[in-house]
C-alpha cells in the first residue's frame, strides 16, 4: 500500500512554512498539514489567490489554522520584508515548495534569470533568513524540505553563464534550477551535521503530477497545441496533485524521514506512487559544486548562514 497522507502524523503544536501554498503540490501539501492540526503560514506571491486557498481548504477543514504571508521569491526584499514580520516566530518546518517551470527568459527583481533567481536563490536566501526561526530541542526536531523535480537529472550549472545571458532554453534553465535545489539540500544538511544541529535538510520531488505549473510556460509562449497536448497528457498519464504532494508531506511529518535523503514516488518510473527513497543524480552529489554554488548564491543574495563550512558527508543512497 505505501504510505499515504493517512499515515500524517498528528501535528498539533507545529508551525509549517509553505511557500507557494495557494495552488498544486504547495495547495495540497498545506491542506493535508490543516487536517492533522498544523498551523501552517502560507508564503505567497499572490495574496488574493492566498485566500482564495483558504476559503478551499476551509470547505473541507473548517478548523485550519492557516496564515496568509506575502512573499515574491523573485524579490530580495520582499523575502527579506517576511522574515522581519516574523521576528523570533518559531517555525519547525519550512518547505520550499515555490517554483515556476520552462518559461520564457525573464529576470527578477534583482536581476537574475527567473527561473535560477525564483527556484534557487529565493529559497536560499528564506531559508537563510528563517534560519534562526528554526529552533529543536530535546522534545521535537525542526526540518527544511526543498521541492525539487526529476528533470533535476537533466541539470548542469553552468557558473559561466548561471543566468542565461549569453544562450537561453527554457528546459535547461528549469533543470539547472531544479539540480540547484538538491544540490543546496545535501549541502545544507552536510552543514546541520557539521554544526551538530538537531535540524534536518531533505530533499523531494513529485513525479509527474497534474498541476498549473505545467501549463505557464506553454501560456506565456501562446503554445495552443502543445498546451491541449500537455492536457491529455496529465489527464492518461499523470497523477493527481494530492499524490504529488506525498513525497513533501513524507519529509515534513514521517519520525523515520532521513535528513539528506531523497524521496519520490515510487511507482513506475518514478514518476507514480508512493514515496520512496532513491538516488538523485550524480551531479548531484558533487560536493565541490555544491560549495561553489552555495559561495555564489550567498554573494548574489547578500545572505550569510550562521553555519560552519561542512566537514563530514550527508547521506547518500
Amino acid at each position: 500500500m505505501g504510505w499515504t497522507a493517512d499515515d500524517v502524523p498528528d501535528q498539533r503544536g507545529r508551525k509549517h512554512l509553505v511557500t507557494g501554498a495557494n495552488s498544486g503540490i504547495g495547495l495540497e501539501t498545506t491542506r493535508e498539514l490543516a487536517r492533522n492540526g498544523a498551523t501552517v503560514i502560507m508564503a505567497c506571491r499572490s495574496v488574493d489567490r492566498a485566500n482564495a486557498a483558504v476559503t478551499d481548504i476551509r470547505e473541507g477543514v473548517p478548523d485550519a489554522d492557516l496564515r496568509v504571508e506575502r512573499c515574491d521569491l523573485g524579490d530580495l526584499e520582499s523575502i527579506r520584508s517576511l522574515a522581519d514580520r516574523l521576528g523570533d516566530e518559531t517555525i519547525d518546518v519550512l518547505i520550499n515548495n515555490a517554483g515556476t517551470m520552462a518559461i520564457p527568459r525573464s529576470e527578477t527583481e534583482d536581476g537574475f534569470e527567473t527561473q535560477f533567481g525564483v527556484n534557487h536563490l529565493g529559497h536560499f536566501a528564506l531559508t537563510g533568513r528563517l534560519l534562526e526561526n528554526l529552533r529543536p530541542d530535546d522534545e521535537r526536531d525542526s526540518r527544511v524540505v526543498t521541492v525539487s523535480s526529476a528533470m533535476h537529472e537533466r541539470g548542469v550549472i553552468d557558473f559561466d553563464d548561471l543566468h542565461g545571458e549569453r544562450a537561453y532554453d527554457a528546459w535547461d534553465a528549469y533543470a539547472q534550477s531544479k539540480l540547484a535545489n538538491v544540490l543546496f539540500a545535501y549541502d545544507l544538511e552536510r552543514r546541520f551535521l557539521t554544526a551538530g544541529a538537531n535540524v534536518t535538510s531533505i530533499a523531494v520531488h513529485p513525479g509527474y503530477a497534474n498541476t498549473q505549473l505545467q501549463f505557464r510556460g506553454l501560456e506565456r509562449r501562446g503554445r495552443r497545441f502543445r498546451k491541449a497536448a500537455r492536457w491529455v497528457m496529465n489527464t492518461v498519464l499523470a497523477q493527481s496533485a494530492s499524490m504529488g504532494a506525498l513525497p513533501t508531506l513524507y519529509a515534513a511529518t514521517a519520525p523515520e524521514a532521513e535528513g539528506g535523503a531523497y524521496y519520490g514516488p515510487g511507482g513506475l518510473m518514478n514518476m507514480r506512487g508512493t514515496p520512496k527513497r532513491q538516488a538523485s543524480s550524480d551531479r548531484s552529489y558533487d560536493e565541490e559544486t555544491a560549495r561553489r554554488l552555495w559561495n555564489i548564491s550567498s554573494e548574489l543574495t547578500d545572505v550569510t548562514y550562521e553555519l560552519p563550512d561542512p566537514t563530514v558527508d550527508g547521506p547518500r543512497v
